[in-house]
């Protein structure tokens, strides 16, 4: 139904056209190859995330968009401060579940015939896994600090330098996180995981620079061809599923939930729940930062153990699942407005006072990862972005099937040989993880990032080929 109904409007965008109860069209960025493998129930959400009230422009679903819980994965909308809503499901369980860049000043033939040793050694200095700790034993009071301070609380602690939170959206630490938001049941699950990587498509992966796009940009970023760079890819973990939770429970029995689908339960923006909600979202999303800041420390210790002057800077940490205040032009008149983004990823253009100072002139890094065993991709936020997308595209390759689907189709073994045909080392914790996050699993990760690139909506700097990966 919802297929029949797109209007193609260029080679990279659809229109869903407003109908029914739905308040604003929807907006799509794909070709007609990543149209093909769209569930019809994705498109559906786009349309009924256009029907929540205060929605702004359009419904939006990036070139990785499928299914996903309320919003499709790779969904945005941007809503009224004064009549709009905040939903749970614009946001995602895995509250501020993000990409961290490292750049290192290895290159690639440091890496040959000790590939595996690191791969392995890795895998032990940071903890994976379903329902694995990490390493460090908080108490409350050090928790409520984490959830205020987020990566800046970790550098306190002496767990990186103050440099690392120049590049890291919000600094690091998101505003207006007041502990007393979040549960204790979700404390109590966070608690025990601050720096662990978790499991599912978390990963820790080594990558070259395989080939630039634009030297200019970069070089601004600190990129160069040939450079071994380090991708780490977490969330917020318990604490941030329970949060979702938590809010989901609290909004519907306060003021239940649309005809049109019950995932999209939502409160006021202006309403004490609403408010207390994004103060707990802003917790789980210090968690998460937090949280990357410690597997960054371990991985510099872990690698000055084979090289001695071991140094990794932090490129960009990037939020993918997150709803921020930000200033938008609506109707000619820039306004504030709140932009929710599920499985998406900001892409400011040059001269947003949110980009680090130092990138500003070019545009703020955007970080796509691909699948375990394909490219990934830093590519860079446009101005036209930010007329189009509310600044936004898409955060990795998307899945086509689900983790179920997987295992029907391939087999252990068979995903096995396949990194092994690849060239990537895989160090895993279990088979389970290898078969449902393979390369067959995702979209297209060439096709997604050329959509984007060619809709101006982000603009592709580097090609990143993976060496070793780490997953739970």
């Amino acid at each position: 139904m919802y297929k029949e109904m797109l209007r193609k409007i260029s080679e990279t965008e659809y229109e869903l056209p407003k109908v029914g109860k739905m308040n604003v069209p929807g907006r799509l960025f794909l070709s007609e190859e990543l149209l093909k493998d769209v569930e019809e129930n994705s498109l559906k959400q786009v349309a009924n995330v256009a029907m929540l009230p205060g929605i702004l422009k359009c419904s939006i679903g990036l070139s990785d968009m499928h299914l996903g819980y309320g919003f499709p994965i790779g969904g945005v909308a941007a809503f009224d401060v004064e009549t709009g809503i905040i939903s749970p499901g614009g946001v995602g369980y895995d509250i501020n579940c993000s990409v961290r860049l490292l750049k290192t000043n290895l290159k690639i033939g440091d890496l040959k015939g000790r590939e595996r040793e690191i791969a392995h050694s890795l895998f032990r200095a940071v903890p994976s896994g379903v329902g694995r700790g990490g390493k460090l034993s908080l108490n409350n009071k050090e928790l409520g600090e984490v959830l205020i301070k987020g990566a800046q609380w970790a550098v306190e602690k002496g767990y990186g330098g103050k440099e690392d939170c120049l590049h890291i959206e919000e600094n690091g630490k998101m505003k207006n996180a007041n502990p007393s938001s979040v549960s204790q049941r979700a404390k109590s699950r966070g608690m025990p995981q601050l720096g662990s990587l978790g499991a599912g498509n978390h990963f820790l992966d080594i990558l070259t620079v395989d080939e630039i796009f634009d030297e200019g940009v970069a070089k601004v970023f600190g990129l160069k061809k040939g450079q071994v760079v380090i991708m780490i890819h977490c969330g917020s973990r318990g604490l941030g599923h329970q949060v979702a939770s938590d809010y989901i429970k609290l909004m519907e029995e306060e003021y239940g939930y649309p005809d049109f689908d019950r995932e999209l339960v939502n409160a006021p923006i202006k309403s004490e729940l609403g408010q207390k909600y994004l103060s707990a979202m802003a917790c789980a999303a210090n968690f998460a930062f937090a949280n990357k800041q410690l597997i960054t420390h371990w991985i510099r210790e872990n690698m000055k153990h084979y090289f001695p002057n071991f140094k990794a800077e932090v490129v960009y940490d990037i939020c993918h699942n997150i709803a921020k205040f930000e200033k938008h032009v609506i109707d000619g008149k820039e306004k504030e407005v709140l932009v929710m983004r599920k499985g998406a990823t900001r892409s400011f253009g040059p001269g947003r006072e949110e980009i680090s100072e130092d990138y500003r002139g070019v545009g703020q890094p955007v970080l796509i990862p691909g699948s375990m065993g394909t490219a990934s991709y830093v590519l860079c936020g446009t101005k036209k972005a930010e007329e189009i997308s509310f600044g936004s595209t898409a955060h990795g390759a998307g899945r086509v099937k689900s983790r179920t689907q997987a295992h029907k189709d391939m087999t252990f073994d068979e995903a096995k040989k396949d990194m092994e045909q690849r060239g990537v080392f895989v160090e895993f914790g279990g088979k389970k993880g290898l078969v449902e996050e393979s390369p067959f699993s995702y979209k297209n990760i060439e096709e997604v990032v050329r959509v984007s690139h060619e809709a101006g909506i982000g603009k592709r700097v580097a090609k990143l080929k993976p060496v070793l990966v780490v997953i739970g």
